[in-house]
C-alpha cells in the first residue's frame, strides 16, 4: 500500500512489458534447436517402441504382429501380412532417421501419414493421442530437424 492507503499496482502496460520480456527470455532459452531435437526424440521413441512390440530379434515379425493386423488393425486394401511388415519396418526406419536428423521432413511426413491411417481406420476414438503426435510431426515437417542433425550438417533444410 502507498501513503494514501491504495494498493500500488503496475499499470497494464507495465505488466504487459514484464510479460513480454519474460516471454522473450524463454523464447531465447527454448529455441528451435532444442524444440526440434526434443520433438525428434519424443516422437521417434513412441513409434520405435511400438515397432519393437511387433518383432523379435532385429526385424523378425512375431505371430502376434500378424494376428494384430488380421484381427484388430484391419486395414482396407492392404493384406494383413503386408501391412504388418510395412508398419514394423516403418516404425523402425523412420524413428531412426528422425533421431539422426536425416531426411527429417520426409520421415515426419511418413509417420504423420501412418498416424492418419491409425486414426481413421484403427483407433478413431484415440484422437487426443494422435493429435499430440501430429503436433510434434507437423512442427518437424514445417521447421525441419534443426542444427543438431545430419540434415543441417549436409546443408539440407
Amino acid at each position: 500500500m502507498n501513503k494514501s492507503g491504495a494498493s500500488a499496482q503496475l499499470p497494464a502496460s507495465g505488466l504487459r512489458d514484464l510479460w513480454n520480456r519474460s516471454a522473450d527470455r524463454l523464447g531465447a532459452l527454448i529455441d528451435h534447436a532444442a524444440l526440434a531435437l526434443l520433438d525428434r526424440i519424443a516422437i521417434a521413441a513412441i513409434f520405435f517402441f511400438s515397432g519393437r512390440t511387433k518383432v523379435e530379434g532385429l526385424l523378425s515379425l512375431t505371430e502376434g504382429a500378424y494376428t494384430l493386423f488380421r484381427e484388430e488393425y484391419k486395414l482396407p486394401l492392404v493384406p494383413p501380412e503386408i501391412a504388418a511388415h510395412l508398419a514394423a519396418y516403418a516404425e523402425h526406419l523412420f524413428p531412426l532417421l528422425l533421431v539422426l536428423g536425416l531426411g527429417t521432413r520426409l520421415s515426419a511426413l511418413a509417420l504423420l501419414s501412418m498416424t492418419a491411417v491409425i486414426q481413421v481406420f484403427v483407433y478413431p476414438d484415440a484422437w487426443p493421442t494422435h493429435l499430440s503426435w501430429a503436433g510434434l510431426l507437423l512442427y518437424l515437417i514445417a521447421r525441419g530437424a534443426g542444427p543438431v542433425s545430419i540434415d543441417h550438417a549436409i546443408g539440407v533444410k
